[in-house]
């Protein structure tokens, strides 16, 4: 099928699947009581990753999609991670043991918007109630255009191993667009320090479906990102939504690329990246081959979860800060996401969760299929469903809907297992979202899914 016939199938909107059930299915059942039950329930030997974030930047830039806003009150920022320490302390008290940390990885908006002394408390607080050691791998986001002069040292002194520097585009035109001025040679400069203080891995993060973007462009960018020489690089689609995202509102829809244009933009910037000896990664991945991101590739160790792809293979994810979200066996737990009412519940009461979703037994087998779907383009549905002790017939009506993806010469199917063919890694998420038994596809809750 040529490409305009598919993309007139499959434009729809669609989660990105970076936890499943998503997000939308989320409801005020799940609360702070059940979150500390949740925790204690924890047992000793389980490890765990730690999200940080911090929803604080100096600018907004109008494409962002983050929970974050505009702070410039050092008083502000000084309370708000004074909240993010007292969280932490009740959480730790609620498992009521000390837990190994594989991950720590501070998110945002922009982490180094807090002070440095903010910053190091945060990160005394966290030694203190978990465990962290030499094999604690640490990331942090960082925006090459707002880094403080002591940015080495600052790092430093968190232990941070891996950074991951936004870049968007690097055309004067689509960074007028989206309010987001940024140079090769900042961004070059900010890879550098961060290497400087630690880091022995650099993520560059590219985003396509920008207005004004065009294929020239994005090969530009691509080709000014490779001589910066990231570990791994992101390629991600612009995810217009400003029913959600106000800000969003400035960008005219008449000046964003259509879905064709969309598609050949990510095959460009893709085939670029493969040329240069980048491995793919699932979805909107690339990792040079000595990356551990490659090496997991086709293996369980390449997980997924609300950071993307990842390589940690901790038992339970422990979010902090504002709207941030908590993965246990149980299920899903998020804070309050505006910024005043985490406060307010911390201050109150020590802890901020606002919604959730309890996980049934088919939640989480569906949860499997889809996180294998999206990290290895295959899986054998019968064995993950033997596996669980779930009926195989459960998913009985979800055989017709693959069924157009295998005519469409998208996927293979072999009995129980699909496969994804590589025409049709750019409809992952379609794929993936077979599976999905909340999905109504009435609704406009997603963004673009080429």
């Amino acid at each position: 099928m040529d490409t305009l016939s598919l993309l007139a199938r499959y434009d729809r909107r669609l989660p990105r699947y970076t936890s499943y059930p998503t997000a939308v299915q989320f409801d005020a059942r799940v609360n702070r009581d059940v979150h500390r039950r949740w925790l204690a329930a924890i047992p000793d030997g389980a490890t765990a990753s730690l999200y940080l974030h911090v929803p604080f930047c100096r600018s907004l830039c109008w494409f962002c999609g983050c929970n974050t806003s505009v702070m410039n009150s050092v008083t502000a920022l000084e309370r708000y991670a004074t909240s993010v320490q007292a969280e932490i302390a009740r959480v730790a008290s609620a498992i009521g043991h000390r837990l190994p940390v594989r991950q720590i990885h501070w998110g945002g908006g922009t982490p180094t918007a807090l002070p440095a002394p903010s910053m190091q408390a945060i990160d005394a607080a966290l030694r203190r109630h978990f465990v962290i050691d030499a094999d604690t791998e640490i990331a942090i986001e960082i925006d090459p255009r707002t880094l403080p002069t002591t940015a080495e040292s600052d790092l430093r002194a968190l232990g941070i191993g891996r950074a991951s520097l936004g870049v968007q585009d690097f055309s004067p035109a689509v960074q007028d667009a989206i309010g987001r001025h940024q140079s090769v040679a900042q961004t070059r400069h900010a890879a550098l320090v961060a290497r400087v203080a630690g880091a022995c891995s650099i993520n560059l993060d590219l985003v396509y479906g920008l207005p004004h973007q065009t294929v020239a462009s994005l090969e530009a960018t691509v080709e000014s990102v490779l001589e910066i020489d990231p570990d791994r690089v992101a390629l991600y689609g612009y995810a217009h939504v400003p029913w959600m995202q106000k800000r969003q509102q400035v960008i005219a829809e008449y000046d964003l690329p259509d879905a064709v244009a969309r598609l050949a933009q990510q095959a460009r910037a893709g085939t670029m990246l493969a040329e240069a000896g980048y491995s793919r990664i699932g979805l909107d991945h690339f990792a040079k081959p000595s990356d551990r991101m490659a090496l997991a590739c086709g293996t369980p160790a390449l997980r997924r979860n609300f950071q993307g792809y990842t390589v940690d293979d901790a038992d339970v994810l422990i979010g902090f800060g504002a709207s941030a979200i908590s993965a246990l066996p149980q299920g899903y737990a998020q804070n309050a996401t505006r910024t005043a009412d985490y406060l307010a519940s911390i201050e109150k009461a020590g802890f901020a969760i606002a919604r959730g979703l309890a996980l049934t037994e088919e939640d989480g087998l569906r949860r499997a299929i889809i996180e294998r779907i999206m990290c290895d383009l295959a899986v054998d549905v019968a064995r993950l469903a033997k596996n669980a002790g779930v009926d195989f017939a459960t998913f009985d009506d979800v055989w017709p809907k693959l069924e157009s993806l295998a005519m469409d010469g998208l996927i293979r199917r072999d009995g129980s297992v699909i496969s994804v063919t590589e025409a049709g890694r750019p409809f992952l998420r379609h794929v993936a979202s077979c599976f999905d038994a909340y999905l109504d596809p009435e609704t406009a809750r997603h963004a673009s899914a080429i």
